[in-house]
Formats: C-alpha cells, sequence, structure tokens
C-alpha cells in the first residue's frame, strides 16, 4: 500500500527472525532454571575464567570501563538518543518508535527475568541473570543492523548476516567487559544477548502491526472525508 512509512522488521527476514527469537527465548529459559538461586559460578562458567575476579588490568581495563559506560544509564540514554535523532533526521519515525521500544522492553524483560531467576554475584543483593548491559547494547546493535538491511534493500541472506554479525560483535564486546570486570558470569552474558535477540524480533513485528493499522485506519479516514 502507498505512502506507509518504511517497515522496521525486513519482510523477507522475519521467518528467520522468528525462528532466531524463538531458540533464544529457549535458552534464556533454561539458564534461567539451571541458575535460579545460585550465587556462584556455575561449571560453563569456569571453563571461561573465574567471573567473580577482576581479572583485567591496565591498558586493558581502561577500555572494559570504557564498554561498560555505554550500559550504564548516562551511557546508554545518550546512545538511544543519538539512535533517535538518526532515525528522525532520516525521516524514519516508525524507527524512532521501534529503537525506544525495543531498550524499554529488552531492559524491561532482562529485570523481569533477574528477579525471577534470583542467581547473585559479589553478595545477595547484586541479582545477575540476566545481564543487562549485554541485553542493551545487543538490542541496540541488532536494531540499528535490522534498520540498515532494510534501508539497503539486502535480501535474506545477506541481512541476516548483517544482523547477526552485528549483534554477535557488539554483545561479544560488552560480555568481554562484564566478565572481565567481574560484574557478570559468562552464561548471565550469554543469557543478556539471547534475551536481545529474543525481544528484538518480536518488538519489530508489534511495532510494524500497530503502525500500518494506524496509517490504514488514517488513510480510510482521509477517504471518507473526502467530497
Amino acid at each position: 500500500m502507498t505512502g506507509r512509512s518504511p517497515a522496521v522488521s525486513p519482510p523477507a527476514l522475519r521467518p528467520w527472525l522468528g525462528l532466531l527469537g524463538a531458540a533464544a527465548m529457549l535458552v534464556v529459559v533454561v539458564l534461567g532454571v539451571m541458575y535460579a538461586g545460585h550465587s556462584e559460578s556455575g561449571t560453563v562458567d569456569r571453563w571461561f575464567v573465574r567471573p567473580t575476579d577482576d581479572s583485567v588490568r591496565p591498558p586493558w581495563r581502561n577500555v572494559a570501563l570504557a564498554i561498560d559506560f555505554l550500559g550504564e544509564p548516562a551511557g546508554a540514554a545518550v546512545l538511544v538518543l543519538v539512535a533517535v535523532a538518526g532515525c528522525l533526521l532520516l525521516r524514519r519515525p516508525r524507527a524512532a518508535v521501534f529503537v525506544v521500544a525495543g531498550v524499554v522492553v529488552t531492559v524491561g524483560i532482562a529485570t523481569l527475568v533477574k528477579s525471577v531467576a534470583g542467581r547473585t554475584i559479589h553478595g545477595p543483593d547484586n541479582l545477575s541473570y540476566p545481564s543487562g548491559h549485554a541485553a542493551f547494547l545487543t538490542a541496540l546493535a541488532f536494531m540499528a543492523a535490522l534498520l540498515a538491511a532494510g534501508r539497503l534493500g539486502l535480501g535474506r541472506a545477506a541481512g541476516m548476516l548483517l544482523v547477526l554479525a552485528a549483534a554477535l560483535v557488539v554483545g561479544a564486546a560488552m560480555g568481554w567487559a562484564q566478565v572481565a570486570l567481574g560484574a557478570h558470569y559468562p552464561t548471565d552474558v550469554l543469557g543478556g544477548w539471547c534475551t536481545a535477540l529474543a525481544v528484538v524480533p518480536a518488538t519489530a513485528w508489534l511495532v510494524d502491526l500497530t503502525a500500518e493499522r494506524l496509517e490504514d485506519r488514517t488513510a480510510d479516514a482521509a477517504r471518507r472525508r473526502r467530497p
């Protein structure tokens, strides 16, 4: 239908994004059940590092702290504002709504799962599963790549490659920072990464569905007002 704003979820990618989201949600649930109520690293975590040790030293510690800042409230707010401003400058209001909704829903789901799983690190008050930092930054990279794939008109293979590469690279960077700084267990990071992969496709579909219905209603109302 003409006059519609561009979709945030390219139609060619939707079936594959749905499968990816379902698989990622399964991982989140399985890990949440496995580590519910735990307060120490698991076997998988110990394959990588002693997660409760601050294992990084300068100059790499400064790099880890800089990446970690991007997931803190101030850093996250700056990233979201820049992303929204970019969408509006490109005249993509639906994309701007998608960015805000994707971040809010991803962080909200991660926070909810944390309270349900009850896994802690460095004391009983520090809920750790899944990593909210990893979930946030992965979601933002995922959404940016999804919007780029649509704008560039990429096909299914190229589009999925771009989306997965962006989520993997950015998620791995934040995951490394969180584990290196002793803020999370490796499986917390995996859970945060999968939370983003599960939430973003569903959010994209809902934003597109809602926007298309509103645009259809607006178009119908305009036609009825014509003499």
